[in-house]
């Protein structure tokens, strides 16, 4: 089975791994907003034959952790940071194949808004771009006026209905023969062939049409990360691939095979769906040399900015803790998630606050792997075969360093096995994940009912 690779990353300083900007080999301090950093990245992924370079994004400083944000913008926990999606006309500009995949909120943006990013983003990529949808959690967001906050539950009722208003507009507004350019009867459009969608639902009143003639893929490659078992149920509904985050790969078999259970009562396929965990790599020729290097890395780590970090994701401050405290005696439930999360890594340590601290200082919650080559190629190809993912996305800890590190050595080892491409067959992204040919949406999934007959 070939393995998927993303390579995670956000245009910010740090992304989860805080601390690393003072490291010299680090060059995200100046080159997150350098095109030619992520110029050449794009390119050195494309040599390793990666699906994509993923983007993560958020609107807001992290301001739970002590109850301020003074610790986000110390540690630059995703902060400061700049928008992708301005990046990616340049990137497909200087690679060929290499898929982009960004982050974008249903919660900050309306969806005709959305669509039209996406289909211009897809015409400008040739077909290489994917969403990952989001319906985002930051309370500094929503202080800085961006969107509404609403209940878990209800963030996904309304992304349902965005979603429903998105379909209509990539798959129903234009027909596939719309534009005739036809020079001699002075028609670039047949306006009987471009529709107003005509939407009227309890969030959203769309009119349509679409702003944009059809694109290579239609609707982008769709992702989502949601775990909660709403976010699971809205995943396995319109994901194309669901971002996964396990603590080993006992765990992973369990809930992979319960997450094919949820797509499949959906009336999907379950193979229809790839589902990429996160990990993340440190890797040189030998394994001495590789635990030499994770110990420099960890020389720069702040384990207060994973503490920012986990403190907007999850509305829980961890600054309440003593180092010793353990953190399976609290009631909060935010604490207890932490404290079953590393249960789980290692039911034998005792996981005090400065544990998880230490646990936490490179790569956040990522698994974490390290070794050569060959230790790490092992090691991939037991979560695919007993963890039932289908691929990764690898969490840098410096960049570009950890990307180019897994590049230069553990691609060839992969490909050796016959587990990674050594060539890119098709031209879009959703074909990278899914074959050649497959441009569009397949027809069990649900945006391909929208289509107009």
């Amino acid at each position: 089975m070939p393995i998927h690779l993303n390579a995670f990353t956000q245009c910010s300083v740090g992304l989860q791994s805080f601390g690393q900007w003072r490291n010299p080999r680090d060059h995200t301090p100046r080159g997150y907003k350098d095109l030619r950093f992520w110029l050449e990245l794009a390119q050195t992924l494309e040599r390793g034959c990666f699906d994509s370079l993923f983007f993560a994004d958020v609107h807001g400083v992290y301001d739970v952790y002590q109850g301020k944000s003074e610790a986000g913008i110390r540690y630059a926990v995703q902060f400061p940071g700049n928008d992708p999606t301005v990046l990616l006309p340049a990137l497909a500009q200087a690679t060929r194949h290499l898929g982009f995949i960004v982050t974008y909120s249903t919660t900050y943006y309306p969806p005709y808004h959305t669509a039209k990013l996406f289909s211009s983003l897809d015409h400008f990529t040739n077909g290489r771009i994917g969403w990952n949808i989001v319906t985002s959690y930051l309370p500094s967001a929503y202080k800085n006026g961006m969107g509404q906050m609403l209940p878990h539950d209800e963030r996904y009722e309304r992304a349902e209905e965005y979603m429903e208003v998105v379909y209509k507009l990539w798959e129903q507004s234009w027909e596939e023969d719309a534009v005739v350019q036809d020079a001699e009867r002075n028609v670039f459009a047949d306006p009987a062939k471009v529709h107003a969608i005509d939407h009227q639902g309890k969030y959203f009143a769309v009119q349509g049409p679409h702003m944009c003639e059809p694109s290579p893929q239609r609707t982008p490659l769709l992702l989502q990360a949601g775990q909660s078992k709403r976010g699971t149920q809205f995943g396995a509904k319109h994901g194309e691939a669901l971002f996964v985050s396990y603590p080993n790969v006992e765990t992973a078999k369990v809930h992979t095979a319960r997450i094919r259970e949820v797509i499949a009562a959906q009336g999907r396929n379950p193979r229809h769906v790839k589902l990429l965990a996160e990990v993340a790599v440190v890797v040189e020729e030998t394994e001495k040399e590789a635990r030499a290097k994770e110990q420099r890395l960890r020389s720069y780590a702040t384990p207060e900015g994973a503490f920012a970090l986990y403190g907007g994701w999850t509305g829980v401050d961890l600054a309440q803790l003593k180092d010793s405290d353990v953190l399976e005696n609290f009631p909060s439930e935010g604490i207890q998630n932490v404290a079953r999360w590393f249960a789980k890594l290692d039911p034998t340590r005792v996981w005090t606050l400065a544990e998880v601290g230490k646990e936490m200082k490179v790569a956040g919650t990522a698994v974490l792997i390290v070794g050569d080559p060959q230790h790490v190629a092992d090691k991939l190809e037991r979560w695919v075969d007993e963890g039932g993912v289908d691929g990764f996305n690898l969490v840098p800890i410096d960049q570009p360093g950890s990307h180019t590190d897994f590049v230069d050595l553990v691609v060839p080892e992969l490909q050796r096995r016959g587990r990674l491409r050594t060539t890119y067959e098709g031209t879009t992204l959703r074909e990278h994940f899914f074959g050649k040919g497959q441009c569009r949406l397949v027809a069990d999934h649900v945006g391909s009912s929208y289509r107009r007959r």
